[in-house]
């Protein structure tokens, strides 16, 4: 029965008082055990050493745009064209962030347009493939065990991984197995026989730069789209400091909190104008814009994260001035300077070095894995991934070690505070080795965190590693909010 209105609640004054006094509380007092967490978090962040590659510390102001009431409105459609009303400012916002993300990377706005919809990464490229790769059409990528992403294609020989494998069909490329840099004699070699319709550009654990000019010969002879993912390396572009994909690709994707120091969200650019023009001199014109736009709202997605689009506006700002281009030259010294001093270790650097903010450490000379490593590493304090090396047979036990320096180069560390970094990998891995000899050979990972952590004499020497490494950290300041 449908309550009578006679018989429906009236909230009374202290139950509304109460109410609104909630909706005004800080976290600290409205949930102090996400507050208490959060502060564990931050206390990790501040006193560890954050060396992996994908990860960065956002500024104050993307942090407080990220936390505003851009959150509460809903805005499905684009600007001008949305299914809600009261979008006015909205549209003001993503306008002046479409403009600011094309000042960044310099481009020409009637030559490119930009999506800055996508809510990361992985559903920019998505959106991409859905616009321009029939379904079941062919793509081919970086395999991820050389350096790649998920999102290009990954499949191994029982299954598909990907989503991308599962509703397209994916032909990855490799590097040599020898000397780590990308095959592109091979790729040239296969997309003949596999015909794609899109090739990537794009890495996720590869320490070069990106030949860009072949790889768009090799997409112009099979008359594929070449999609160029920057994401690791965008805020590198954006300071002009590498290589940019947009000279020679169709469309670029990116995600905007690695290098580029923003907040978690995805872009996509494509190009606008004429495309080519034949014999007879007629030109064929780029139809990306609406088959990308489309593909994002409403293909995949719904309402944008205006918050999120408020944040990377911020750091798209942020990317063009001159502190910034100084803060990228810093991490490709800072990169180079824990390169070196690992090799000056006895360590095996994937292709001898790095052109950008990354590098791979092949531990298979030192008798262990990249996945025993990485656990001894963050008991020390020290964050980074396991990673595959060029040659791995298998995923499950991979080979390397991924770094990256962004993070700490935005606390303000320099090439003396990462060649002190390196010491501290090298005696963790050290200590890696060490467990692992006083275990069988064949012990599982499991056994292996075992007993580091219940060992005496293992767990004397990460206390010893962690107390110098929290000592060293906590020396430098820490970007962002300093109440959070």
């Amino acid at each position: 029965a449908i309550m009578s209105l006679s018989n429906a609640h009236h909230i009374s004054k202290e139950e509304w008082e109460s109410h609104n006094k909630m909706l005004l509380e800080p976290l600290a007092v409205n949930d102090s055990e996400v507050f208490s967490i959060i502060k564990k978090e931050k206390h990790r962040q501040t006193y560890g050493l954050e060396l992996i590659a994908s990860e960065n510390f956002a500024s104050r102001a993307v942090l407080e745009a990220l936390g505003s009431c851009m959150n509460n409105k809903y805005s499905e459609g684009y600007p001008g064209q949305r299914y809600y009303g009261g979008t006015e400012h909205i549209d003001e916002l993503e306008r002046l962030c479409q403009k600011r993300a094309l000042e960044a990377y310099s481009l020409d706005s009637e030559k490119w347009g930009v999506n800055v919809q996508p809510y990361s990464g992985s559903p920019a490229n998505f959106a991409v493939y859905t616009a321009v790769v029939e379904p079941h059409g062919r793509i081919m990528g970086l395999d991820l065990p050389d350096g790649g992403h998920l999102t290009h294609g990954f499949m191994t020989e029982k299954k598909k991984i990907s989503a991308t494998s599962i509703f397209f069909e994916s032909m990855p490329y490799k590097v040599h197995p020898e000397t780590g840099y990308i095959d592109y004699d091979r790729l040239q070699e296969n997309a003949r026989l596999f015909h794609p319709k899109l090739i990537i550009a794009g890495t996720s654990c590869y320490s070069r730069n990106l030949d860009y000019a072949r790889l768009k010969q090799i997409a112009n002879e099979n008359g594929a789209y070449l999609m160029g993912d920057m994401a690791h390396i965008s805020g590198l572009v954006a300071a002009g400091v590498v290589p940019s994909p947009f000279e020679h690709c169709d469309i670029v994707t990116t995600t905007t909190h690695k290098t580029l120091r923003g907040c978690r969200a995805g872009l996509i650019f494509y190009r606008k104008g004429v495309q080519n023009v034949d014999a007879k001199g007629k030109e064929t014109l780029y139809n990306l814009e609406s088959l990308i736009n489309q593909a994002v709202f409403p293909g995949l997605q719904g309402g944008p994260h205006n918050h999120a689009i408020a944040g990377v506006a911020v750091a798209l700002k942020q990317a063009m001035t001159p502190e910034f281009k100084a803060y990228q030259l810093q991490v490709l010294a800072n990169c180079r300077a824990l390169s070196s001093a690992l090799i000056d270790h006895g360590y095996k650097i994937v292709t001898g070095g790095s052109d950008n903010h990354l590098i791979l450490l092949d531990l298979r000379s030192k008798g262990t894995d990249g996945g025993r490593a990485e656990k001894v590493l963050e008991a020390c304090a020290i964050a980074c991934n396991k990673n595959t090396c060029p040659g791995d047979k298998s995923a499950l036990r991979p080979s390397g070690l991924r770094f990256g320096s962004p993070a700490l180069t935005s606390r303000g560390l320099v090439e003396n505070d990462f060649r002190k970094v390196a010491e501290f990998i090298h005696r963790g891995i050290e200590l890696t080795v060490e467990v692992q000899k006083s275990l069988d050979p064949k012990a599982t990972l499991k056994a292996f965190v075992q007993a580091l952590s219940q060992v005496e004499k293992f767990q004397q020497r990460v206390a010893e590693i962690r107390v110098e490494v929290e000592a060293f950290a906590g020396q430098f300041p820490m970007p962002g909010l300093p109440e959070l």
